[in-house]
């Protein structure tokens, strides 16, 4: 089976989830059978990188005509140099402007967030909203067959966009469970980082947007010094927030107790979620799967989610005690402080191990896409 996919960046030339799922299909697809050419916005080096199997049609900087037009002239030149089974799209504001020149070519979508609405809550102009939704809408009505992350984005894909259910497949994202499966203690990752010894830590690793309820859980920790002095939440990530969530953290003195620690490189993602005693994710709305859950679970700490989206997905079925009982910076305190009480037992590295090892293992969730899109092309 051949595929051309198109992507949105390459990471880690460009941090994110989407990213981090696109070059995750790009390394793992092949090995199930199915054979990928890429197409993103990037710099020089991806096609270096990623030895040729993917290519920049233009600069993620440059204007969007710009890369419209590069998209369109890359997609051109390989659907006249080669025959693919497929196309299948991860950015709909990719797919727009190419879906004149796929004809009768099948086209899967990998729904991966309602571009539009979360934007919306992050702040953006209406008539960006307009305009994203648009574009989604237009991209979609072509659209073959779907894969999306989680029960929760299958529901907002069929009642916000009107796509019929038959359409849509639900398979989660994966992780590559040696990447994270880290043979250090904490106290080892701890040293390694520099971070401290002595102090329960709790791990953070998000954007720093509105929808991710970092305000919240700061909000939180207040509360949960109160009876943790010592306590230390880390957060790593980079995003618009940053300066509001450090005059938060001022503001209710928590200098000592919570700290930002901007982009945390790929390397030490995977010893700071080992060096935690469990990691948290406040999310407050449209979190379509919660790449970071699986994470987390993969280096053998617990983590402790809100009941938004897809979150639910991954740690009911796992352990109940693992889910905030709402969004509320109350109920994240009361979720922490609970776990320091041992009122909430969270399972032991090895069942963390274990679990994600069953269920979100790249090879597993690969075989999964793969028998998607063989019924695309059987059906």
């Amino acid at each position: 089976m051949k595929t051309l996919q198109i992507g949105m960046g390459w990471f880690p030339e460009q941090p994110g989830g989407l990213n981090r799922f696109y070059y995750d299909c790009c390394n793992y697809l092949p090995k199930a059978g199915v054979d990928i050419q890429g197409l993103v916005a990037g710099s020089t080096d991806v096609a270096t990188t990623s030895q040729g199997q993917v290519a920049a049609f233009a600069p993620r900087e440059a204007p969007l005509l710009q890369r419209w037009q590069g998209v369109r002239q890359s997609l051109r030149q390989h659907l006249t140099r080669d025959d693919y089974s497929l196309v299948a799209s991860h950015f709909s504001l990719y797919t727009l402007p190419v879906l004149d020149q796929l004809k009768d070519q099948p086209l899967v979508m990998h729904f991966q967030g309602p571009w539009a609405l979360e934007g919306q809550v992050e702040g953006s102009k209406p008539i960006s909203t307009w305009f994203k939704k648009a574009l989604e809408t237009q991209a979609y009505r072509r659209s073959t067959q779907f894969l999306v992350l989680s029960q929760a984005f299958h529901d907002v894909l069929h009642h916000t966009y009107g796509i019929p259910e038959d359409r849509i497949n639900v398979v989660p994202g994966g992780v590559n469970t040696d990447r994270f499966a880290t043979t250090l203690s904490p106290t080892e990752a701890r040293l390694q980082l520099g971070w401290p010894q002595d102090r329960p830590l709790l791990f953070a690793a998000r954007r720093l947007a509105k929808r991710m309820g970092l305000e919240n859980l700061v909000t939180a920790m207040k509360t949960v010094k109160a009876t943790q002095p010592d306590v230390l939440l880390l957060i790593a990530g980079k995003g618009a927030l940053a300066e509001t969530l450090q005059a938060q953290i001022e503001a209710l003195d928590l200098t000592n107790n919570v700290r930002l620690l901007g982009y945390v490189s790929d390397n030490d993602l995977a010893l700071a979620y080992r060096a935690a005693d469990f990691s948290v994710v406040p999310t407050t709305s449209f979190e379509g799967f919660g790449l970071i859950v699986i994470e987390s679970l993969a280096a053998g700490t617990p983590v402790l989610g809100t009941p938004i989206g897809g979150i639910p997905e991954i740690l009911r079925p796992f352990s109940e005690q693992l889910l905030f009982d709402d969004a509320s910076a109350e109920a994240i305190a009361r979720g922490i402080c609970e776990v320091f009480t041992d009122q909430r037992q969270l399972p032991d590295e090895a069942a963390c191990k274990a679990y994600v090892g069953e269920h979100y293992a790249w090879p597993v969730i690969a075989d999964r896409i793969k028998a998607v899109y063989q019924s695309v092309l059987t059906s």
